[in-house]
């Protein structure tokens, strides 16, 4: 069982994995050759995989090449598709267990096996008859249906290793003008009087349609009614003659009837079935599963199409124990005289027995039922392949549209059937269909609409798991549904090693004859046991044998980490299948060796007998000591900056005031240039705080001088240098390159040319200094203007607000007298 845990969180060099899980486990980071993260906890693996920033873990309990414990080659390749066996005699440590030459290709390459020496055979698949797909026209030259080829290969032959899967091809391709057989097969009780009518015209009708699909067709009919027994029909004398009302002329009932068997003859049909009268019976459902099940009526090897037309429902097995009849049906036929004798001798098949008849014998039924009926033979469709239903009218005047379009709808599909498989044998199916359409699974199998011509592939994968218990080939076949054509395929199982051939009875190898030297084992006979089959098991007693797996007289038998077999350690086997006990006495092992980062042996040797045995360049005992120099190598291509001395890769900085990977940080150190300015500045240009003591102090480094500064050396003209640029006491600046050569040697380029700041010119500044002023009184007149504007309009606003609010009295005044008089004459009367 694997498991799967998650890290809460990642931390440079390492994941710390949740301690819900376990106690102390770390796991490495992933290094650019693809390693993945790794680690330990007591007795189990664990591998780590990286998935959307969340770290998770694998337990991994060994592959299924160690778990088998095979003991020979041939249980070995059994186990697993990946495990192969090594046929090395000196393969084994000592310690070791015959199983362990049984292992993954590549941990047996890795423990010292020679890829010459390990049997790894492989399965393989071979064609052996493969005819080409048939391609004509409907106009063309006519074929008998055995020439006729619709799928491709027909024959193959598969080598099956354990757990490899054996990969082909088949195509399939739909021919045209293939024949047809197509048997009419009607519910002749009284309900269906009116159909029958329609029915007897069917023959020449049905042969005009169908000769626009195919130019070889041929037409049968039959009919049936229900058992012969009670309840399904009156036993009375009079209703065995006629089972009709007394108005009614009609037949006696019967099961099944093959009217007309398979024909060419339209006119036969319509002859034939011209004189069938109804019948009738008691009970609703019909007989017509009895009837399909006596299909032996004159198939051939083409496209077989069973109508199926009635309008009431169906028995089936167990029905028939209303009327006493419990014997199940044995699928067989029993017609005599084109009549089926033994209806009231078998039970009603069942629909599985049903559906396995109809697909043996490539027969694709046509349910034609009336309306009322649809979902019942809807469902009944669902559980038989390649069938179909379609709704009749009243009086089946629709029968011929229903069957065409039926037909059309069955030959659009392809669907693979395979025989029965052998125990461990498994198949799965990848259909290519039209379009570039592929589907998986148990949609696999099929393609839909496929037209005539159309062309459509099926990658089918076969698998065996072990091999069967005889070790015999078996032959399976596949077919598609409906067709008569099949893929036969022999399965030929790969149960031993080639190695096996070539064992050697009773070799000497083997404890004097007592076994089989087999693929580089010992086989031992009956009774013997050891890896050499040194020991019998009747004659040896179990206190001999441990004392000989106790080491130095200790009570642990094979250091408590194997078996004692045979006076021999067999050491025990490891659920991580990279670590193993080894050793005489199992007190050896490759994994408990000192570590380093959480890695064994610091990731740079080898476990052995709990010793690391470093690789070249490294050193110590969990090898964590380099002895490469490269990481010490500071910037100036020096070791440790001269400032120390390389251990196992790492500084050690002898000087205290220098520190880092490389001795080259030296926090309370000035700055190169800053250090050396005083020597340079009096060596070069005689001035400085140490003129005076120029010659005893500033003759450490070689002076070379340049005229300018562009001349002074550049980046690339030294492994390592240092461009300087300092003031002097005349707030000049000098510019100097400082160097440090291999030889420790100090060069120092300076420029004669210094750059000096240059006195200011006084007449731009009066001239701005007064143009300054000027302006700034401009702006403050224009401020005063601005405001003073701002505050008379304020100002006139404020007047005229006022003005409109004043409110004047509008009454007369009492003093005012009128200068105008009016007189008014008395003697005027208005004339």
């Amino acid at each position: 069982m694997t498991e799967y845990f998650c890290a809460k969180n990642r931390t440079s060099g390492f994941v710390q994995v949740s301690e819900r899980f376990f106690s102390i486990v770390a796991l490495h980071d992933i290094d650019e050759g693809g390693t993945p993260y790794m680690g330990f906890s007591p007795g189990r693996w664990w591998e780590g995989i990286e998935n959307d920033g969340c770290f998770c873990c694998v337990c991994a309990d060994g592959n299924e090449c160690t778990k088998a414990s095979a003991q020979s080659c041939g249980e070995c390749i059994q186990a697993g598709e990946k495990c192969g066996w090594c046929t090395d005699e000196d393969f084994l440590k000592q310690g070791e267990q015959k199983s362990t030459r049984c292992d993954e290709v590549e941990a047996l390459i890795k423990k010292g096996c020679s890829e010459a020496s390990i049997e790894n055979p492989r399965g393989t698949v071979s064609v052996n008859k493969n005819q080409s797909l048939t391609d004509r026209t409907k106009d063309g030259v006519k074929l008998k249906p055995d020439q006729i080829t619709q799928i491709q290969p027909q024959k193959l032959t598969l080598d099956l290793r354990s757990g490899e899967a054996q990969t082909f091809h088949l195509t399939f391709k739909r021919a045209e003008d293939y024949p047809i057989d197509l048997y009419y097969l009607m519910d002749l009780s009284y309900s269906m009087k009116d159909d029958l009518e329609n029915v007897k015209n069917l023959g020449t009708d049905l042969m005009l349609e169908m000769q626009k699909i195919t130019s070889d067709f041929r037409i049968g009919f039959g009919s049936f009614v229900e058992k012969t027994v009670m309840p399904y029909i009156s036993t009375t004398p009079a209703k065995l003659l006629n089972p009709c009302t007394s108005d009614q002329n009609c037949t006696s009932p019967f099961s099944y009837k093959n009217v007309l068997s398979l024909t060419a003859d339209g006119f036969q049909f319509n002859n034939l079935v011209s004189k069938q009268q109804i019948s009738g019976n008691l009970d609703s459902p019909e007989g017509g599963f009895d009837a399909i099940m006596q299909n032996q009526i004159g198939w051939r090897n083409v496209t077989r199409l069973l109508v199926f037309s009635t309008d009431a429902g169906f028995h089936f097995a167990g029905d028939g124990k209303l009327g006493g009849i419990v014997l199940p049906n044995d699928g067989k036929c029993h017609l005599q005289d084109n009549m089926y004798t033994m209806s009231h001798y078998y039970d009603y098949p069942s629909i599985a027995h049903l559906v396995q008849k109809l697909s043996e014998n490539n027969i694709q039924t046509i349910f034609a039922v009336t309306e009322e009926f649809q979902p019942v033979y809807q469902e009944l469709k669902n559980l038989i392949p390649k069938s179909a239903v379609g709704t009749l009218s009243s009086d089946s005047g629709n029968v011929i549209k229903l069957i065409i379009d039926a037909y059309n709808s069955l030959s659009s599909e392809i669907i693979l059937e395979n025989s029965r498989l052998p125990e461990g044998v498994s198949i799965s199916y990848i259909s290519h269909c039209k379009n570039g359409v592929s589907e998986k699974g148990e949609n696999g199998r099929k393609c839909s609409n496929i037209s005539i011509g159309d062309q459509v592939t099926f990658e089918v994968a076969i698998t065996a798991k072990g091999c069967p218990s005889n070790g015999k080939s078996e032959t399976i076949k596949i077919k598609p549904l409906g067709f008569t054509e099949e893929v036969e395929i022999v399965l030929n199982f790969i149960c031993e090693c080639e190695c096996h051939k070539d064992g050697i009875a009773n070799s000497p190898v083997c404890h004097f004859g007592n076994g089989t030297l087999e693929c580089g084992a010992c086989r031992c006979n009956e009774g013997r046991i050891g890896r050499v089959c040194e020991c019998s098991k009747d004659e040896v007693r179990t206190e001999d044998l441990d004392a000989n797996c106790r080491m130095d007289n200790g009570t642990d038998i094979c250091s408590n980490n194997g078996d004692c077999v045979c006076g021999t350690c067999e050491c025990k086997k490891r659920d991580n299948p990279e670590e193993r006990y080894s050793g005489k006495f199992c007190e050896c092992d490759n994994f408990n060796c000192d570590r380093s980062n959480n890695k064994l042996c610091g990731g740079h040797g080898r476990c052995e007998c709990r010793k690391c045995i470093c690789d070249a360049n490294y050193t110590g005992s969990a090898c964590d000591c380099s002895l490469d120099t490269s990481t010490c190598l500071a910037s100036n291509k020096q070791i440790c900056n001269g400032r120390g001395t390389c251990e196992c890769g790492v500084c050690k900085c002898t000087d205290s005031k220098f520190q880092g990977p490389t001795c080259e940080i030296c926090p309370t150190c000035p700055g190169v240039c800053t250090e050396h300015k005083d020597c340079v500045q009096c060596r070069a240009f005689g001035t400085g705080d140490k003129k005076d003591t120029c010659e005893e102090q500033c003759n450490y480094f070689f002076l070379v001088m340049k005229k300018k500064k562009e001349e002074l050396p550049q980046p690339n003209d030294q492994p390592f240098i240092n461009h300087c640029k300092e003031r002097d006491a005349n707030d000049c600046w000098f510019f100097f390159t400082y160097a440090t050569k291999n030889d420790s040697t100090v060069e120092v380029h300076v420029a004669e040319e210094l750059e000096c700041p240059s006195g200011p010119d006084i007449i731009p500044i009066v001239a701005g200094v007064v143009a300054g002023i000027v302006l700034i009184g401009l702006a403050l007149l224009l401020i005063w203007k601005l405001l003073m504007i701002i505050h008379d309009r304020r100002e006139f606003a404020k007047f005229e607000k006022e003005k409109m609010n004043a409110k004047w009295d509008a009454g007369e005044n009492p003093i005012y007298k009128s200068a105008v008089t009016t007189v008014v004459n008395p003697k005027y009367e208005g004339k």
